[in-house]
């Protein structure tokens, strides 16, 4: 198979955004009362969208404060969102190689659409990304594939042509209900035994392995 373009996830998997999330959400749980939670913990809350997030980061007695989280988060996040983030070593590398090679390059991610956009526009700003699209309002976080699809409809590229690049559970769905061949990287939040449990068809463990499924 020819595979003409790469989707790729954003948090884990381009940046590691883990720090400023978790600052971001730590900020909000102080500012109503509650204890901070170990950065760690935060990669298996990060990457199903905000609302999961801090659903789990409050205990089931205070799950009334979630609105006010949310809120507290984005807040936070807006004027934080690239105090620690950086792109993975290798990222800039790859996205420089597939852009020589005229290969279609897109995000898609589960983190709000704005702050989606604010991200890659300041860290990854000197390359051409044909989509980056975040969570928008009443549209279907991953693993549901209707985003991935839409992309795939608006670039006219088909599903089958696409590399599917992400970190967690979610992504490796999101590939196959979009059609797209699932690749899990293992520099990001979660595991290699989780990739494979729910997918993945392809393991890299530095982002220059990406190049040798398009050869």
């Amino acid at each position: 198979m020819s595979y003409s373009a790469v989707l790729f996830d954003l948090d884990g998997t381009l940046a590691d955004t883990l720090q400023d999330i978790a600052d971001a959400a730590n900020y909000a749980i102080e500012q109503l009362g509650r204890d901070r939670i170990d950065v760690e913990r935060f990669r298996y809350l990060a990457g199903q969208g905000l609302e999961y997030l801090m659903r789990h980061a409050f205990s089931k007695d205070d799950q009334p404060l979630v609105p006010r989280g949310m809120e507290l988060f984005r807040e936070y996040y807006s004027a934080h969102s690239e105090d620690h983030t950086t792109p993975y070593n290798g990222i800039p590398d790859l996205l420089d190689k597939l852009t020589r090679r005229k290969i279609t390059i897109a995000i898609l991610s589960n983190k709000p659409h704005e702050a989606t956009q604010a991200v890659v526009s300041r860290i990854f700003g000197r390359w051409k990304f044909a989509a980056v699209i975040g969570a928008k309002p009443f549209a279907p976080l991953k693993p549901d594939p209707t985003a991935a699809i839409e992309i795939t409809t608006t670039l006219a590229i088909p599903s089958g042509n696409w590399l599917y690049v992400g970190d967690t559970m979610v992504d490796m769905k999101t590939a196959i209900g979009a059609g797209m061949f699932p690749v899990g990287v293992l520099w990001g939040f979660r595991e290699e035994s989780e990739l494979r449990a729910n997918g993945a068809r392809a393991i890299i463990s530095q982002p220059e392995e990406l190049l040798k499924l398009l050869d």
